[in-house]
């Protein structure tokens, strides 16, 4: 058993979302083949943990060698052209904001079950809530705990339900208004991403204020995103709104993962027929409008501002709305693993 052997057989291996062979696509970082111990060790460009898709990658690999009779231990990692010294977040593999046109559709809860989500399926996850002005995410998910400051002036997150924790909130009274203007959140954001130990992260999830101004253009400015979310409710107006965040990402050259359709149905408990209250299929056009990705719609349901109000986000629970945000959830792992193949390919 040799390298060329082992690559011969990965090119039996397809990408679910690029068409191509991992071979083709240059998706094999290295291969070590080891016959005294018998084992075949192979490095892959996956960048998206948990993933589905990239997680039928792996098993595709596997199979493909499961008849050699050696062992295959994988390892996955796409080599990041950032210059180690001017990353803000080394050990972050993947930057994703949540982001909405206006308020009021539901962006924080996205992003909340998003991570809580991502965090439940076992990947690291990091939640900053960069929404300064209105910054509600420690209440949705029952943190108290306020950050802890070192020695060294770097703050200590707080944890809860498996994710690390950041916010305007836990710097403010709770009833103090924030009053800023833009050089003074652009310092404040800069400070809370550098000065806090993040650590290793397979996820961090930014909860972005709505609209287009200064604190995205910041993110957009100094964060290496791996893409955006963009959430929408199924009405006209909501769609309007969408369209000029989406046009924002486009101008700074930020790769959006796809479109979610927030409040899409209600379902009547009682008579268990359904209602389009905000109208119906206007995210899902919207995404097939721009040629985007449709993430899912997620149900109008009183639960999930029970879960939201109590601190738990719903996507931990059972039910048809926590189902569909975890089909959210992978949906969007899957899209960043997609944006992370597509960078080492071309490479």
């Amino acid at each position: 058993m040799n390298e060329e052997a082992v690559r011969e057989r990965l090119s039996t291996v397809s990408d679910p979302d690029l068409g191509d062979d991992i071979v083709s696509l240059g998706l094999i970082n290295a291969v070590d083949v080891d016959d005294d111990a018998s084992v075949v060790r192979i490095s892959l460009a996956l960048g998206a943990p948990y993933s589905p898709n990239e997680t039928e990658i792996a098993s595709g690999v596997r199979e493909a060698l499961s008849d050699t009779g050696y062992d295959v231990e994988l390892t996955a990692n796409v080599p990041s052209e950032v210059d180690p010294e001017e990353d803000v977040l080394p050990g972050v593999e993947n930057v994703i904001a949540v982001a909405s046109g206006k308020g009021g559709v539901g962006k924080s809860t996205v992003a909340v079950n998003l991570a809580a989500g991502l965090a439940e399926l076992g990947a690291r996850v990091g939640l900053f809530d960069a929404d300064v002005y209105g910054p509600n995410v420690p209440r949705m998910v029952d943190a108290d705990e306020a950050p802890q400051a070192t020695g060294k002036d770097t703050i200590i997150p707080p944890e809860n339900y498996g994710m690390k924790l950041m916010s305007m909130a836990f710097l403010v009274g709770e009833d103090d208004p924030v009053i800023w203007r833009g050089p003074m959140v652009h310092q404040l954001l800069t400070q809370l991403v550098e000065d806090v130990q993040w650590g290793d992260l397979d996820y961090m999830i930014l909860d972005l204020p709505p609209g287009t101004g200064d604190t995205q253009l910041t993110v957009l400015q100094t964060l290496p995103l791996t893409g955006a979310v963009i959430v929408t409710t199924p009405q006209d107006v909501a769609v309007d709104d969408a369209r000029k965040g989406l046009e924002m990402f486009g101008k700074h050259d930020t790769n959006v993962l796809g479109i979610v359709e927030n409040m899409s149905t209600f379902r009547c408990p009682d008579c268990g027929s359904s209602h389009d209250i905000f109208g119906a299929g206007g995210g899902e056009a919207f995404a097939a409008e721009n040629s985007l990705p449709f993430l899912g719609s997620v149900p109008l349901d009183p639960s999930v501002r029970t879960g939201g109000d109590g601190g738990k986000p719903i996507v931990l629970e059972e039910g048809e709305t926590a189902d569909a945000f975890r089909l959210l959830t992978e949906n969007v792992a899957d899209m960043a693993g997609v944006v992370r193949r597509r960078e080492a390919a071309k490479r």
